[in-house]
């Protein structure tokens, strides 16, 4: 029979290291919490002496989960699986372990297989979800672990998988709406190319061999066609890199402080980049406080969320205020952030103590005019393409026909 080295801590607190035979971990397992010891670490006694970890062995043979790279692309598909089995009455652990088995795609079957394994070992469900970061960020931890304590995890995460949703949903929205104008500038820059490398040497061989004298127009052509084809070979270089300077630098913590800090500073990004944090900031904290997140560590976990280093700072000031006693509302108002409206509804939530549903109504009418919003953006930029598109190629024209018509006009007698 298998013997079990185990670590676990009894029902006063204290640790105990000793040996189990059991017939597998399983068992070994249900025979420690029998016991009402809490399992910290389970290891089994191999024949030379040695131990082998739990972790290492769960899901059978070699340990899959080492071959893949987690992301948050699993995130939110891993809690809908998981909420469908837990809501049918499974525990969790239950149900993350049929997750491991069950699953076809591999990297959800690696992500299952890495929480179970932490899970054999005697963890909780949100430290499990804690040694895997780059997939579970802070705030699904920490409601996760409100969720344990208070027994309502498939609550807990029915909301998670709705705010998860509603950003998903939220980004399809603003790609959708970016793709007509992104495909018509590649339209227009493809006829710009076409003209300067394809028709335009063409046409100005043709107008040299016939003569006279052109008109302002097409000199005017002519001259930008060749300036490009003679001088783009160093200017477009010079573009790209200077592009990815400025990219590498925004992944500096100085520079993107700096970048965040002109974003904030100037009204035409400044609008866009607030409704976007006071979007994220009220969904994400609405979530935090119907959970049972108490309201400074709320704050504290929806500020790690907003992307804009500047207004992150100005909503931990706004944090510590409250922590020193100072309303919401009025620790909000001295960002210099936060519209008016919005605070005040605040201030209602608070007065009447419902603060949460005040933040997602809140939400709900930024999510409907930031879409709005983005419509109206996207249509700007369209019809502005379009416009140059069209303004460029109606130049075109009139510039070839007005130097035919002139060098026609020199052949008269």
């Amino acid at each position: 029979m298998p013997s079990f080295r185990y670590t676990a801590r009894d029902s006063a607190g204290q640790m105990i290291e000793a040996t189990l035979e059991s017939h597998s971990r399983r068992d070994a397992l249900r025979v420690l919490t029998a016991r009402g010891l809490q399992p910290i670490r389970l290891e089994e006694a191999t024949a030379s002496g040695t131990t082998r970890s739990a972790a290492a062995n769960t899901s059978g043979g070699s340990n899959s989960t080492d071959k893949v790279k987690f992301t948050k692309a699993e995130h939110l598909p891993f809690l809908q699986a998981l909420h469908e089995l837990t809501a049918s009455g499974l525990s969790a652990g239950e149900a993350v372990r049929l997750l491991s088995l069950r699953l076809k795609d591999k990297n959800l079957k690696a992500l299952s297989r890495a929480i179970w394994e932490s899970l054999s070992e005697g963890r909780p469900l949100s430290q499990a979800f804690e040694q895997i970061p780059e997939t579970f960020d802070r705030q699904t931890v920490s409601l996760i672990s409100a969720a344990e304590a208070t027994g309502n995890l498939n609550e807990v995460l029915q909301r998670l998988i709705e705010h998860f949703t509603e950003q998903k949903e939220m980004r399809q929205k603003l790609l959708t709406a970016l793709a007509y104008p992104f495909f018509v500038c590649f339209l227009a820059f493809g006829v710009i190319l076409f003209f300067v490398f394809f028709l335009m040497p063409r046409l100005q061989g043709l107008l040299a061999s016939l003569g006279g004298k052109l008109p302002f127009a097409t000199q005017l052509l002519v001259s930008t066609a060749k300036f490009t084809v003679d001088y783009g070979i160093f200017i477009f270089p010079v573009v790209v890199f200077a592009l990815i300077a400025l990219w590498r630098w925004r992944l500096t913590e100085p520079g993107r402080r700096a970048i965040d800090a002109w974003l904030v500073r100037f009204s035409l990004p400044r609008s866009f980049v607030l409704e976007t944090t006071l979007l994220n900031f009220t969904q994400v904290l609405a979530v935090l406080l119907e959970n049972g997140i108490p309201t400074a560590e709320a704050l504290r976990l929806t500020e790690r969320t907003v992307a804009n280093r500047t207004v992150q700072a100005g909503l931990h000031l706004a944090t510590d205020r409250v922590l020193e006693g100072e309303s919401l509302s009025n620790s909000l108002a001295k960002t210099g952030y936060f519209p008016d409206l919005l605070l005040d509804r605040l201030a209602v939530g608070e007065s009447t103590g419902k603060l949460a549903p005040c933040l997602r109504d809140i939400a709900k009418n930024y999510a409907a005019q930031h879409t709005r919003r983005l419509h109206a953006l996207t249509n700007v930029i369209s019809t502005g393409v379009l416009l140059f598109a069209f303004t460029f190629v109606g130049f075109i024209a009139y510039a070839i026909i007005d130097a035919v018509m002139s060098v026609s006009n020199s052949f008269k007698f």
